[in-house]
């Protein structure tokens, strides 16, 4: 299978590369950042060892057409996508701090839920709710941003003041933005026939202090969507809802023993599993933007990106 899920790329007037889970940000002399959607998967905080082909490309295209469409209402770093793995923006430091919203009570907070637990990031979770039931209103409930390796870990609006991760003013921006973005979010996924479940938004602050959106915004990877038909009717007989999002690959893993704890075996993912998972993340793709996907050519992904990024740079 022909993916990318590492990159050593020397262009003009780097200074350093750094390397997430999924992304890696080459950082220029000029105050630009080149960012890699490679194909790596990670679940659980842990990358799986095998490329999922074709998942760099779709979470790239959706990051991008989500960002031009919230681009009126939260400003990003964006300039230009010369390549279907490729993003171009401003150099920004990034904000310690994932911001995670819910609009259900699904995935990590019904995990929590159904160990008793009412508090989560210091938010409170009424009592009487069932998995999948809609909040009140949309909490956020941030997590500290891991290294590749590293467990992202909850955390809450009072911590991340009082440690400094993030000053008041600051993350009072944050919070700002996040409830517009998870607003303007929900409005495009009812539009497609689906419900945002629950999302997360990454900031950064560029060098004249301005703060922007950064990194993937409503992909599956980010984002968890339920099909809006029959949502009422399976939450009212207590079925599993209709889902798109990367839960299904978890679901494959906490079925096969692995949660991410220490001890665990990560199982084994065949050629006919991964053809399977690069399948339904294209299913995601067709349902989340609304439009056929487009294979990109993949035959030498590594010389198309570097040319396809050298182009862009002499016009930047």
């Amino acid at each position: 299978m022909n993916t990318i899920v590492d990159t050593n790329f020397e262009f003009p007037n780097q200074v350093n590369v750094y390397k997430g889970k999924v992304r890696e940000v080459y950082r220029l002399e000029n105050d630009i950042m080149v960012m890699v959607a490679t194909d790596r998967l990670s679940a659980f905080d842990v990358v799986m060892p095998k490329g999922i082909p074709y998942k760099g490309q779709i979470l790239n295209q959706i990051a991008t057409k989500m960002m031009n469409d919230t681009a009126d209402i939260v400003p990003n770093w964006l300039l230009a996508t010369p390549d279907a793995n490729v993003a171009i923006g401003h150099a920004c430091e990034p904000f310690k701090v994932e911001m995670v919203i819910r609009g259900y009570m699904s995935g990590h907070a019904a995990r929590e839920y159904k160990l008793g637990k009412r508090l989560l990031c210091g938010v409170v979770m009424p009592d009487g709710m069932k998995e999948n039931d809609k909040f009140p209103k949309p909490i956020i409930t941030p997590a500290t941003k891991a290294e590749m390796g590293d467990h992202d870990e909850d955390i809450s609006r009072e911590d991340i003041i009082k440690r400094g991760i993030v000053s008041e003013a600051d993350y009072k921006q944050l919070e700002a933005y996040t409830y517009a973005l998870f607003e303007r979010g929900t409005e495009i996924a009812a539009k497609r026939g689906l419900i945002l479940v629950d999302t997360k938004y990454e900031f950064g602050k560029t060098k004249e202090g301005k703060i922007v959106l950064i990194d993937e915004i409503h992909t599956p990877d980010s984002s968890r969507y339920f099909y809006a038909e029959g949502y009422q009717d399976r939450q009212e007989k207590g079925e599993m809802q209709k889902q798109l999002s990367k839960e299904f690959v978890r679901q494959w893993l906490i079925s096969n023993g692995f949660q991410g704890l220490e001890g665990q075996t990560l199982p084994e993912m065949t050629d006919e599993y991964i053809a399977t998972v690069s399948e339904r993340y294209i299913e995601l793709y067709e349902n989340i933007i609304g439009e056929a996907f487009i294979k990109a050519d993949v035959s030498n992904i590594k010389n198309r990106i570097e040319d396809n990024v050298l182009n862009c740079l002499k016009e930047l």
